[in-house]
């Protein structure tokens, strides 16, 4: 299992527009995948530009894959400034 980290800029007269996109996408995640999703954002904004954060913990390999298209088919690229990045985390294994 991995923990997904997804972050872009949004600029601040889109963001009332993007976050029910994003909430609805990560609903369907939730149903679908059985993932509790978050959506995070830095407090301040610069130069007009907020930075969101979507976590997706303990997701398989693949939903890194599922998710771009699923991001694809809710056109939230319509209302991002800059591409969607990903980061993939996993735990340390513990020492013996």
């Amino acid at each position: 299992m991995i923990d997904l980290y997804v972050y872009y800029k949004v600029h601040e007269r889109d963001a009332a527009a993007l976050a029910p996109r994003v909430r609805a996408l990560q609903a369907q995640v939730a149903q679908q995948h059985g993932v509790r999703p978050q959506l995070k954002r830095r407090p301040e904004a610069r130069d007009g530009l907020q930075t969101w954060m979507e976590v997706y913990p303990g997701v398989g390999a693949d939903f890194p894959a599922w998710l771009d298209t699923a991001a694809n088919g809710a056109d939230i690229a319509a209302l991002i400034a800059g591409p969607r990045r990903a980061e993939i985390f996993t735990d340390l294994t513990p020492c013996a």
